[in-house]
């Protein structure tokens, strides 16, 4: 993994750091879940006010991306308990691996509710649906901090 620069750039002081992060955890719960809003362009926005803040953004928007995308798991747990679908095969034979691809737009929300509806271990999905929201928020830390 590449280096986050953070030495040498400050914060621009128009919203303080708590603030930004406080921000940050709502917009990416938020996203993971059915509202259509871009996590990425929050810790993108993040990152320009607040470099030095880099490492805890990653892990503030992983953070608040998976516990959307677990809430989402939890909706398809509950649903599926009351409904059993035969389609969701496809899940379970994949298993948790298949959440790395949560981040997804569109198919990531699906992919929760589906791990959900077919009852994958929920630790499982939330580690390797965090897995992936984070690799994908250090690309986009990458590009912001370039």
């Amino acid at each position: 993994m590449g280096r986050i620069p953070t030495r040498g750039r400050r914060s621009r002081g128009l919203i303080d750091g708590a603030t930004s992060l406080a921000s940050l955890l709502v917009a990416s719960f938020l996203a993971s879940t059915l509202i259509p809003i871009s996590s990425e362009a929050a810790l993108f926005a993040v990152l320009k006010l607040h470099a030095d803040l880099a490492w805890p953004a990653i892990g503030v928007a992983t953070l608040g991306n998976t516990l959307g995308g677990l809430t989402t798991y939890l909706i398809g747990r509950y649903i599926g308990s009351k409904k059993p679908l035969t389609q969701l095969e496809r899940v379970r034979r994949y298993g948790s691996p298949l959440l790395a691809l949560a981040w997804l737009p569109f198919v990531g929300d699906a992919l929760c509710l589906a791990a959900g509806w077919v009852k994958l271990n929920w630790v499982a999905v939330a580690l390797w649906s965090a897995a992936g929201r984070f690799a994908r928020y250090w690309l986009v830390a990458q590009g912001a901090l370039w």
